[in-house]
């Protein structure tokens, strides 16, 4: 028996990225990271459940008119109650029949130093940031185990998670928590095909972005990035369809840092 591989077998990476027969969930679904990747996901024939939060019943209604129902479902859910997650889990596989994607887009951020940060504000970004992803992850792994075709899990996580940033100590705690249990997911989950990565994001201009780093203290950031610059909400939608795709089968564990080479330094 030969122990030779022929080097001229290859994976069959679709290259054009195809996710037709797919349904992705994106928690946040409504944000701004969310939306660019909602997008591409649609243009590469994906179906989508979207879950957003209860203060956005009238933004989802509002932009559920501009997606075509039979393929874009919206779902009401708090993310970091575990009871909501499995109801918005059970929503989504009832009316698509399978799930093959997770997004974890849903975030929050308060900047505050650390003496000034109170145990209630703590508590709310370690829930949306950590707990949120935890319970959806642990949900739709579930799911994708027992349907027994794989899954792709998408955690978006943050610069803060990996350098220390002032007035970040809830969001890089709960950021570099995700970090830790994406690694874990990957490797307990290998074996049954879902891959599980996170993102790490520089500012991206979002509203959520935006509002935090506007001004002096936005123009001071963007020279200590050596590209000189934020993120647009597009590259990391691009990075996220990647992920989704096949041609990151051999990618699980991983951090891809999207930061203008911030964390260079």
């Amino acid at each position: 028996m030969s122990n030779e591989y022929d080097v001229n077998l290859r994976y069959g990476v679709d290259t054009a990225g195809d996710l037709t027969g797919k349904v992705a969930v994106v928690t946040g679904g409504l944000g701004g990271i969310a939306m660019a990747s909602n997008e591409m996901l649609l243009e590469k024939g994906a179906k989508l459940a979207l879950l957003y939060p209860a203060f956005e019943r009238e933004k989802a209604l509002e932009i559920a008119e501009q997606f075509d129902p039979a393929r874009v479902l919206f779902v009401e859910c708090d993310v970091a109650d575990p009871d909501s997650v499995e109801k918005a889990f059970f929503q989504v596989e009832s009316h698509y029949g399978q799930l093959d994607i997770l997004v974890n887009c849903a975030g929050y951020v308060m900047l505050q130093p650390v003496l000034e940060t109170e145990f209630a504000e703590w508590n709310k970004q370690i829930a949306v940031n950590l707990t949120g992803p935890f319970l959806c992850s642990q949900a739709a792994a579930k799911r994708m185990i027992k349907a027994g075709r794989g899954g792709k899990i998408i955690n978006i996580a943050s610069q803060a998670a990996s350098i220390a940033i002032d007035n970040h100590v809830a969001y890089t705690s709960a950021k570099a928590g995700l970090l830790g249990m994406t690694k874990v997911m990957a490797k307990e989950f290998a074996p049954y095909n879902i891959n599980v990565n996170t993102l790490s994001p520089t500012v991206v201009l979002t509203p959520m972005g935006e509002k935090a780093w506007r001004g002096e203290k936005g123009e001071a950031m963007k020279k200590l990035i050596p590209m000189g610059r934020f993120a647009y909400t597009d590259e990391i939608a691009a990075a996220v369809l990647f992920f989704a795709g096949n041609g990151s089968d051999m990618i699980t564990g991983a951090d891809l840092m999207i930061d203008g080479g911030f964390t260079i330094w």
